[in-house]
């Protein structure tokens, strides 16, 4: 059986710090590149476009340099180089630019993805939007929002229906064939629907300004981080069979368990 690792205190008040200071790392290397016109990317994919940037690279290089100073016996996961394994217990998970898309376009829909992990899963994470200097932290007791107008503490909707949800993904051509009328089922009930906000959707759920976030294809680099942060908010993340996230890249975040309920119900037909 799968346990959670005990955090003491004084240790609680580290890691808070820590998180803090390897997005703090990030926000330094993405503002360099972001909107520069000599900003390229290129596509890790042979089927498709899946870009990468010198900022991708630099923020996880930042990252793994600080935490191998810091804590080197913890593990890092991360999207752009191999992982290392933990002897702690630990490990990080980082995904330096989620919405490297919008990055390249020069939207500021995208963030830097933090979380730390133990056997249970994500316990504490960051949603960080450099360029517009917001900050969504969930985990440890923590559930909060700093941006230009302040610290605001972060509680998810209870809207009671799918017909007064708001629902968003980022692609409208979500996954497979199957998996694409699964999520237009959800789509068909709902107030609202929109698309294109990678991250930055679940960092809204955990506000709460959204109801839902529904994606498929993720990887755990994706929702690692967004995963502590809607806990921590009093929201539900599973995969579309209502279990823990997994392999399948499958994900349901919700803003309460009985939005979740009506929309897995959907979802499986």
């Amino acid at each position: 059986m799968k346990t959670r690792t005990t955090i003491l205190p004084a240790e609680q008040s580290q890691l808070l710090d820590l998180i803090h200071s390897f997005a703090d790392v990030a926000r330094a290397q993405t503002l360099r590149h972001f909107r520069q016109p000599s900003l390229s990317a290129d596509n890790k994919s042979d089927d498709g476009f899946d870009p990468v940037t010198v900022a991708d690279r630099a923020v996880e290089q930042a990252i793994r340099a600080e935490l191998a100073r810091l804590r080197p016996d913890d593990g890092i996961t991360g999207e752009e180089f191999p992982p290392v394994p933990s002897g702690s217990g630990l490990t990080w998970v980082v995904d330096p630019i989620d919405g490297t898309r919008s990055f390249i376009s020069g939207s500021p829909c995208w963030g830097v993805l933090i979380a730390l992990c133990d056997e249970q899963g994500p316990f504490l994470g960051v949603i960080d939007q450099p360029y517009i200097g917001e900050r969504f932290v969930g985990g440890l007791g923590v559930a909060h929002a700093i941006g230009p107008h302040g610290k605001t503490e972060m509680r998810c909707r209870t809207t009671p229906a799918l017909d007064g949800a708001i629902l968003f993904s980022t692609f409208p051509e979500i996954g497979t064939e199957f998996e694409r009328r699964a999520f237009q089922r959800v789509s068909a009930k709902c107030r609202l629907t929109r698309y294109g906000m990678d991250c930055y959707a679940y960092a809204l759920l955990a506000l709460g300004q959204i109801d839902l976030v529904i994606e498929a294809g993720l990887n755990i680099y994706d929702i690692a981080a967004p995963i502590a942060v809607i806990d921590a908010a009093g929201g539900v993340v599973s995969d579309w069979q209502g279990n823990p996230v997994g392999e399948n890249g499958q994900v349901i975040a919700a803003a309460n368990p009985d939005i979740h309920a009506q929309a897995l119900a959907l979802l499986n037909g």
